[in-house]
């Protein structure tokens, strides 16, 4: 049963080619269901999210609230955590080595 909170997301290229049943446009109509065109990934991220996707800043930054502000926050701190396993790793080997 549709309750109005389901749909689809869609190329919004490809909606001239759209083609869907008579329950579906019915539904749509309706308000049981949704047909969604997006332009952009970032479009089809606050459909699915709710929160703001964020655009970037003269610097490549985006709002710390953001979807993509959180992205790059957490890839930051991947990249660091990446770097402390490097040193470490290099210190045991030294360690070994000598």
């Amino acid at each position: 049963g549709l309750t109005g909170g389901q749909g689809v997301i869609i190329p919004a290229a490809n909606v001239q080619h759209l083609m869907l049943r008579a329950d579906v446009v019915k539904a749509v109509e309706d308000g049981r269901f949704a047909v969604y065109a997006v332009s952009t990934v970032d479009e089809a991220i606050e459909l699915l999210t709710g929160v703001s996707a964020g655009a970037p800043d003269e610097q490549g930054g985006y709002p710390a609230d953001s979807v993509n502000g959180r992205v790059l926050a957490r890839v930051l701190e991947l990249n660091q955590l990446r770097k402390r396993h490097q040193v470490e790793m290099h210190r045991e080997q030294e360690h070994d080595a000598g």
